[in-house]
């Protein structure tokens, strides 16, 4: 699996919309090229949008595992809960509402970094409803359906506001809605980057807990599993991860759902020391694939990533549905 990250990686490096030849794209990579159309587009574009959809991948497959295996559903994605819904909810308010600007005394916000701030607090205000219904309640099923609720009632305000904006805006709002991964510029790499890979070592410290929540709330009690910390920061983890990359990407579709599946059956077991790192690094290629999928029509455009996602993840699903009934481990 490391062998086709790298080999997809470097794809994205030397592939895209714009063509060059490979002499121009190495020139480029080992520094002799810093001038040129090639060496802009490369560093400014091709590369910082390989990184996003390797971090990514990485980390709504692993939020999508976690919820999987917390809430016993194999249909769990990060979605589910809402979160997607209320960066989605904040980018609508934005477009659809303020026409894409907004003025805050001397302060004119507008474009990318208004999205990001608009999709970051719609999916904050959600992570904390479900964090204060969290402390509240102790059925994750009851949780589960919380989240579904969110997501209807954002999905309503979402409709209305298209329902009332100028054709514009809401053409500017589905594009955002059929995800990217060449939203992250050089300039914003680095906090997109820190805070996906926080998210990913938060997960990883959740190995041991997920382990024993595969045999049930009582049994890991028993082992000194406390459910609610436990729960909190699964939530908090997956938020983190699932609101970055809404933010930055728009709402990815099926890679959460369908890349922990795929994990499970190469590896043939649910022990999440060996299926969680496998379910990073599947999710990290399958990102880079469908990104190289992206910019197969060259010179006539890209896309968009919500085109391509379907096709990996639904013949997966409905494998699991139709041949594996019997959800291995959940």
């Amino acid at each position: 699996m490391v062998m086709l990250i790298v080999l997809f990686f470097a794809f994205s490096i030397f592939h895209g919309t714009v063509s060059f030849s490979p002499i121009q794209v190495w020139n480029v990579l080992i520094g002799h090229d810093t001038t040129s159309t090639a060496s802009f587009i490369i560093r400014e574009s091709r590369f910082p949008q390989a990184v996003t959809a390797l971090l990514c991948g990485a980390g709504l497959a692993v939020s999508g595992l976690m919820l999987q295996t917390v809430f016993t559903n194999p249909l769990a994605d990060p979605s589910i809960l809402g979160i997607n819904a209320g960066a989605s909810l904040g980018v609508a308010i934005v477009m659809l509402l303020l026409g894409g600007s907004l003025i805050a005394g001397p302060f004119n916000i507008s474009g990318f970094v208004l999205v990001l701030l608009a999709a970051f607090t719609g999916a904050a205000v959600i992570i904390l409803l479900l964090l204060f219904f969290s402390s509240m309640m102790r059925s994750n099923l009851m949780l589960l359906i919380i989240g579904i609720m969110i997501s209807y009632v954002t999905s309503s305000v979402i409709s209305l506001l298209n329902y009332t904006s100028t054709a514009e805006g809401v053409h500017s709002y589905i594009i955002w809605g059929m995800g990217n991964f060449n939203g992250v510029s050089l300039a914003y790499l680095f906090p997109f980057s820190l805070v996906m890979i926080l998210g990913l070592l938060g997960a990883i410290v959740l190995i041991k807990p997920l382990n024993a929540m595969l045999l049930g709330e009582n049994y890991a009690t028993n082992l000194g599993i406390s459910i609610l910390k436990t729960r909190t920061l699964l939530l908090l983890t997956t938020g983190l991860l699932t609101a970055t990359a809404t933010a930055y990407c728009g709402p990815i579709s099926f890679i959460g759902l369908a890349v922990p599946h795929i994990a499970r059956l190469l590896l043939g077991s649910v022990n999440h020391r060996q299926l969680l790192p496998l379910t990073l690094f599947t999710g990290s290629a399958i990102a880079l694939l469908c990104n190289i999928v992206c910019t197969l029509p060259g010179d006539e455009g890209l896309i968009p990533l919500n085109v391509i996602t379907p096709f990996f993840g639904v013949p997966v699903i409905l494998y699991v549905l139709i041949f594996k009934r019997k959800f291995n481990g959940l």
